[in-house]
């Protein structure tokens, strides 16, 4: 899946995701269900994080469910699996775009159109890094959310 704000064709990105999870399921003995499967390929229909009722709309329109505990037992799986990411910002989900990768991720959050692009660091090697060895502190995760303007909205801003 490609990394920024820029346009590009969903569906050859989505289907390269589902069939990816889809493999790593099996591989791991997984079961990638049907409502799983649905959630994950809703978080990947844009670059934006979804709200769990949010989801759960969708899922109670196209007869997959009500309830809340399934819609947050379908995200729960997918990121203890590495497939999603919770977005702490907007209390929201968003499909991974490094699954089954170590990695840690940066989030750009679009502050108008909330889009949110997926990108990595290295916090060992950065201030982080440095920040934390001169504290004795030893990094074990790190998720960073930046909050600021997609190129898109500030385009509609200079009009």
């Amino acid at each position: 899946m490609p990394i920024g704000f820029e346009q590009h064709d969903h569906t050859t990105c989505i289907q390269t995701a589902l069939t990816s999870a889809e493999a790593h399921c099996a591989d791991e003995g997984l079961q990638l269900t049907k409502v799983r499967r649905r959630v994950l390929e809703l978080l990947l229909l844009e670059h934006k994080a979804l709200g769990a009722y949010d989801i759960l709309s969708t899922l109670n329109t196209e007869g997959l469910g009500s309830q809340p505990p399934i819609v947050y037992r379908a995200l729960d799986f997918l990121v203890a699996n590495g497939f999603a990411h919770k977005i702490e910002k907007l209390n929201a989900y968003s499909a991974c775009c490094h699954p089954g990768k170590s990695h840690a991720p940066v989030f750009m959050i679009c502050r108008t159109c909330q889009a949110v692009v997926e990108t990595q660091t290295e916090p060992l090697r950065n201030f982080l890094g440095t920040t934390a060895k001169a504290a004795g502190f030893l990094i074990e995760r790190t998720v960073i959310e930046i909050e600021g303007s997609c190129p898109t909205c500030q385009k509609a801003e200079t009009l």
